[in-house]
């Protein structure tokens, strides 16, 4: 690979920053480290003791461990450290207020979840749970029909979509939902079966999960109509199903949901798209709910979203709504205040449009703005919206709960997305994009001519796009020294995206990309990890960058 006579190695670029700090000395003084950390890294908690354990976690040369000093390769061994990642540390595991209901929580959110590929032929596995369980995924969404045999079954309706056994469905979800939460997974289901199998789900439900499943509601004395927190829900499995109204009679009971294919639209049961007929998803028919998984919901109970009023007088803490993207956009143009306010009290699901054939996703961004907890998508598919979630729950452990900023969770600010101005801090944002290095290379071993993109994902007002020039010829240590000024009027529920790509003619192609809160970035110099489409590292590909904000 010709190497551009222009660019430099980022260890040169770390020498200069170490050169200037030793002050022409063989080493780093503690106290001249010390300094760094203050002045270019912005640690202002940083003391001698912090400096001398850099030293004693990086510096392997034993005169200067003992005088408490850094060699270069010492210096460079820190600076190419998970210390100076641009991703604090801090967040790497769960630092955030567990202890609030669970409405004030974005929850990581799955949409026809068994699915590998498209919605109309595509296959239906087990795998598919554990794969999103084990990105941090807990809202699953399982689509349960009439089986043969008596065996509920799971796949995507009047369609070629394969099917799998919705016993091994829950057991797989049994062995693998806390493998890396602790924190409660809902399994909402997706119900289409008769009273006799919806009475074989209960019954599966309760046997395979045991202890797992919350069957009945917490004592929660001190916190009467509310919504228990993800602390009090630990280790438990809730079920998220329509349920029988106690107050009813049997017979009234029996006719529930009698309407309810009416409702598939903008409820739970999404329409499906349907190989058979158009008109079919349009025929009424009678759902009844079986008592013994009507049982089974407790705090996630599903029900049909009217409108924000009729829900301020009419909706229970204790019942969710879910909604198309279509309507939940349209609702989200003409009433963003009424349905942050909305958010704040009860849970809302957005899935993606039933027109979404190929299991395409829409932006998330726009829903988690007025606080929409599960803005389910389609963890198969690749691109934009899944590196938005990717990197939204990545922060507070990758426990797939993400405490919503203060003014999503309470009236005193009257936050509307779609204004202009917010009563809230902006942060002023520099970043330079300074190099890159080891940059995967096509497997036609054609020339790199990479540029860099940064996306700032937030309200409409803050969101936007720079790039740097384009380096021609230059995959392993392309220079760009490229500085970028943003003004970010909500921080709180801003995304950075970086995005290398490479320049082909008047088009480009993806290379890597790497999302993170803006709450989680780190000033200073820093590294950005790459990650490829598919969310895998491409280490020891990676950014170097320069960041302040105030």
């Amino acid at each position: 690979m010709k190497k551009n006579k222009a660019s430099t190695s980022r260890r040169s670029e770390i020498q200069n920053i170490y050169q200037c700090y030793s002050s022409g000395r063989n080493t780093l003084a503690a106290s001249a480290l010390l300094r760094f950390l203050h002045m270019e890294q912005m640690e202002a908690a940083a003391n001698q003791e912090t400096a001398e354990g850099l030293i004693d976690r990086y510096e392997i040369e034993e005169t200067a461990r003992e005088n408490r000093s850094m060699t270069f390769e010492g210096f460079y061994r820190y600076m190419e450290s998970k210390d100076c990642s641009v991703f604090d540390q801090i967040h790497t595991s769960v630092y955030q207020d567990m202890d609030q209901p669970l409405c004030h929580y974005f929850i990581s959110s799955s949409h026809n979840t068994y699915l590998t590929g498209d919605q109309l032929v595509g296959k239906s596995t087990l795998d598919a749970y554990v794969s999103a369980l084990r990105r941090g995924c807990r809202c699953l969404e399982i689509d349960c029909w009439d089986g043969p045999s008596a065996e509920p079954i799971v796949y995507h309706g009047h369609t070629l979509t394969s099917k799998i056994l919705f016993k091994d469905v829950i057991t797989t979800v049994e062995q693998h939902a806390f493998e890396v939460s602790p924190y409660p997974v809902i399994l909402s289901l997706e119900n289409h079966c008769t009273p006799t199998q919806q009475d074989v789900m209960a019954q599966y439900l309760t046997s395979i999960l045991g202890e797992k499943l919350l069957a009945t509601s917490l004592d929660l004395t001190n916190q009467p109509g509310q919504l228990p927190s993800p602390n009090e829900l630990k280790y438990k499995i809730l079920i998220k199903n329509k349920k029988l109204s106690p107050q009813k009679d049997r017979r009234e009971r029996d006719s529930e949901g009698e309407d309810s294919e009416e409702e598939d639209e903008d409820d739970d049961e999404e329409e499906e798209p349907n190989l058979k007929t158009k008109h079919h998803s349009k025929l009424k028919r009678k759902k009844v709910i079986a008592e013994s998984l009507s049982n089974l919901v407790v705090y996630t109970k599903s029900v049909k979203f009217h409108s924000f009023s009729h829900a301020r007088e009419h909706q229970q803490y204790y019942e969710n709504t879910s909604l198309g993207e279509k309507k939940a956009h349209k609702l989200v143009k003409t009433s963003a205040p009424d349905f942050v306010q909305h958010n704040m009290v009860f849970i809302t699901r957005i899935y993606p449009a039933a027109s979404r054939t190929l299991s395409s996703n829409y932006n998330p961004q726009g829903f988690w703005n007025v606080g929409s907890q599960m803005v389910a998508l389609n963890f198969q598919s690749l691109g934009l919206p899944m590196d938005l979630n990717n990197g939204r729950f990545q922060d507070n452990g990758g426990c797939g709960y993400v405490l919503k900023p203060l003014f999503l969770r309470t009236n005193q600010w009257g936050f509307n997305p779609n204004s202009y101005r917010h009563n809230l801090k902006p942060a002023h944002l520099l970043l330079k994009v300074i190099s890159g290095s080891n940059l995967p290379v096509p497997r036609s071993g054609k020339y790199l001519d990479p540029f860099v993109r940064v996306e700032i994902h937030s309200v409409h007002a803050d969101s936007c796009r720079r790039h740097t020039d384009t380096v021609r010829h230059n995959s392993l240590s392309p220079r760009w020294d490229s500085a970028m000024n943003f003004t970010i009027s909500v921080p709180d529920l801003s995304l950075i995206r970086f995005t290398v790509r490479d320049q082909t003619g008047l088009t480009s192609e993806f290379i890597g990309q790497y999302t993170i809160p803006f709450i989680s970035m780190k000033k200073g110099y820093r590294w950005v990890p790459l990650l490829s489409r598919e969310g895998y590292s491409l280490d020891p590909a990676s950014l170097f960058i320069f960041i302040w904000y105030s």
